[in-house]
């Protein structure tokens, strides 16, 4: 599966987030598009306020949602996106996966970035569970951001299948953060034995970064700084060969870790 990670620093225009996502829908060569969380947009300095999220927030079949998927549709590729999703009078922090213009999946983020002075669950509900669906020869399973770090959710979503996760993320910068983002990644990978898709907002306020963790534990594409968009080639082979070799699912043993 070639995915194309799609690294871009969305502004406070609404509009101009989705022309620009919609040209790379357009020019990419791939099999799967992959953008990074908030892509409807951010406040000046990369801030987000219960006031711009309620202002911008649509339906699935809003038009934001629907240009998405209609280029989905005429261009034959797959792509993951996000949006601030209104579901009567909640919103979520949603990724949406659209398999050639339909809604495969949808995810509703379920840990809110409550931490380094920011409040997510003032502007957002909260999901209610882990999301995995089939993506080609690879089963997909969905998380946002801050949702890396919880183990739990990918186990989960390993044990429903999924052998590809792909995390859009807007991981503000700051002290050791970066280190972070790229331990926690290749964590969440190789703990499952999955490749890891993770992109990310850039800009001042974000760390961009935007990689491909391997199921063998290695950062294989990392993006750096900077608006750009990069195709990587998926192995199916290798996941077989990282579960054959430390074969962590079936070892587990459930039964132990109750208290």
């Amino acid at each position: 599966m070639r995915v194309a990670l799609a690294q871009l620093a969305s502004g406070p225009s609404k509009e101009e987030n989705l022309r620009r996502a919609l040209g790379v829908i357009w020019r990419v060569d791939a099999d799967l598009v992959v953008f990074p969380e908030y892509l409807m947009g951010v406040e000046e300095g990369g801030s987000l306020s219960p006031g711009f999220v309620a202002g911008n927030a649509e339906p699935i079949d809003g038009p934001f949602s629907s240009a998405i998927l209609d280029a989905s549709r005429a261009r034959g590729v797959d792509v993951l996106y996000t949006m601030y999703l209104r579901e009567g009078v909640a919103v979520y922090n949603a990724a949406v996966l659209a398999r050639r213009g339909r809604v495969e999946a949808v995810y509703r983020k379920v840990h809110l970035f409550d931490a380094y002075g920011h409040r997510e669950s003032a502007i957002f509900a909260p999901g209610r569970g882990p999301v995995a669906a089939r993506l080609g020869e690879f089963t997909a399973g969905l998380a946002v951001c801050f949702d890396l770090r919880f183990p739990e959710l990918f186990r989960a979503e390993a044990l429903m299948g999924a052998d590809l996760f792909l995390v859009p993320s807007a991981w503000y910068s700051g002290p050791h953060k970066l280190d972070q983002w790229r331990a926690l990644t290749v964590a969440r990978a190789h703990e499952n034995g999955a490749y890891l898709v993770a992109v990310g907002q850039t800009g001042p306020a974000f760390t961009g970064h935007s990689l491909v963790a391997a199921p063998q534990g290695y950062i294989a594409l990392d993006l750096g700084v900077g608006g750009r968009t990069l195709v990587y080639d998926l192995d199916r082979a290798a996941v077989e060969d990282a579960r054959e070799k430390v074969p962590v699912l079936r070892l587990r043993r459930p039964e132990a870790y109750t208290t």
